[in-house]
């Protein structure tokens, strides 16, 4: 027996010697296992884009997805076994796609803590990857770039960073700019799925241009050109990504390792039984017409009998819902490839609709301009109406008089209306004061609520309600007369 057991000792201890791996009996591993991994920017913008209503509200593209393996068995594989995988995919890359302690934390990270997200970029890719290999292989870039924007957006169109940033490629305003991303009150080309791929591969050409290195391009992608070349000159004049690492912004040190793990669980994910939600609109289901009249997303849906957030969601870059006109190009709409036909059939009939609505697109956005942006904040347990103002850039003042209020008093659960827009609120308030000044009442119209009221009569909500001794749920009725000053 001894020598048996001896046997297998010395079995296993040339295995390891060689560099072979062994297979376990149970080869799992549960969630309370897992490698543990402190959060970073890269995660907390993972978490943040998950919270956006594109992945909550669940449009059904993208449907709920199935494992093969119960929610806490998770494979697991060793070092080796990933690393070999690696090996295979840089022998086919330009990219460096080295596998190491940095790196691992983020394939655990995109393969065991966010597998349900991952799961979701999966279904997405089936509807942006083609374009976006499309686009790159007409740059001659590397099909591989297509990954950085899983990274970027986790393929969400619609996100925005708290920077500003905004759409699969996260661009800012004026790096836009740059590239032709046009900013309207109309649209956003940043949110534009191949106007911003087309900008990316610009953007990444000339990155790669000025270093002559993959890596450096993509976070110089991140953080910009200059912080990449201060991060060059403290070290020492090193052109590796790993030896200026230290050297570059906290978020941007992650950037590459979290590109090149999403190069590896995208290529290995059933292999981690990660599988993808099932999309009902993949690149072949979609395609896209020139319209030549200005129209809405309700006007199409109504005549073309699309659900409108179907509509909303093959076309993020239109900011109104409107689709505008201009002599001066062509603008389009993606709809499913089952209703093209049905539109450029029936063209001058859906213009025709159009123009007997009653609400035109310009009035639309002129009542956008008009209407100073409203947000209502719950107050929590601790809050002063300080904190509240420094949150939202404002002062106590102008909290108080937005909220009817004689002190400075609040208590938890309370909402308080916030004016993001302090020029329009400004604008509209002493234009409203001036009209209804010599009025004491007003009667309350079909459809009017506390919130309508205090927009055309300038008289905050709370200053209302407390002359009326009205409730937060309190019901209007047509008809009825609501006290607007004390007497």
């Amino acid at each position: 027996m001894l020598f048996k057991k001896a046997n297998i000792l010395l079995f296993l201890f040339a295995t390891l010697l060689a560099g072979g791996s062994i297979a376990m009996p149970h080869d799992t591993l549960r969630k309370s296992d897992s490698i543990r991994f402190a959060d970073d920017p890269i995660a907390a913008n993972l978490d943040s884009l998950s919270k956006l209503s594109f992945f909550e509200k669940g449009y059904d593209f993208v449907k709920s997805p199935t494992y093969h393996f119960s929610s806490d068995s998770i494979p697991w594989y060793s070092d080796k076994v990933i690393n070999d995988r690696m090996a295979k995919l840089d022998a086919n890359s330009p990219f460096d796609l080295v596998y190491n302690d940095v790196v691992k934390q983020y394939i655990e990270m995109y393969a065991v803590r966010k597998r349900n997200l991952t799961s979701r970029v999966l279904a997405l890719s089936k509807l942006y990857f083609p374009m976006m290999e499309q686009t790159l292989d007409r740059y001659k870039m590397p099909l591989e770039l297509k990954y950085l924007a899983v990274v970027e957006s986790a393929m969400n169109p619609a996100a925005c960073s708290k920077a500003g940033a905004r759409g699969l490629w996260q661009f800012m305003y004026t790096t836009g700019k740059l590239y032709n991303l046009q900013v309207t009150s109309y649209v956003d080309d940043r949110n534009d799925p191949v106007k911003s791929t087309i900008a990316a591969c610009q953007y990444l050409k000339f990155l790669h241009g000025m270093f002559n290195d993959w890596q450096l391009a993509l976070a110089a992608y991140n953080c910009g050109p200059m912080e990449v070349s201060k991060a060059i000159r403290r070290s020492g004049g090193k052109m590796n990504f790993w030896e200026i690492r230290p050297y570059l912004p906290k978020e941007t040190q992650g950037y590459v390792p979290a590109f090149i793990a999403v190069n590896y669980v995208m290529n290995y994910a059933t292999s981690h039984n990660i599988y993808p939600g099932i999309p009902n609109a993949t690149f072949f289901d979609i395609d896209t017409v020139c319209v030549h009249a200005e129209l809405s997303f309700s006007q199409i849906a109504t005549y073309l009998k699309v659900p409108y957030s179907e509509i909303a969601y093959l076309n993020p870059s239109y900011k109104l819902g409107v689709i505008p006109y201009s002599d001066e190009g062509c603008y389009t709409v993606c709809l499913p490839v089952s209703k093209i036909g049905s539109f450029v059939t029936n063209e001058n009939a859906i213009y025709d609709l159009a123009k007997h609505d009653t609400i035109s697109s310009q009035q639309m956005l002129a009542l956008q301009q008009n209407m100073p942006d409203v947000e209502y904040h719950r107050v929590r347990r601790g809050e002063h109406l300080s904190t509240v103002a420094n949150r939202y850039h404002c002062t106590v003042r102008e909290l108080k008089e937005w909220n009817g209020l004689a002190s400075a008093d609040i208590h938890p659960g309370q909402h308080l209306m916030v004016y993001l827009n302090r020029k329009n609120y400004k604008d509209i308030s002493s234009k409203k004061k001036g009209k209804s000044a010599s009025k004491d009442y007003y009667i309350v119209q079909k459809g009017d609520t506390l919130w309508h009221i205090s927009q055309s009569t300038g008289v905050p909500v709370a200053t209302i309600k407390k002359l009326n001794n009205l409730s937060e749920k309190a019901k209007l009725s047509p008809g009825t007369k609501i006290k607007l000053a004390s007497n």
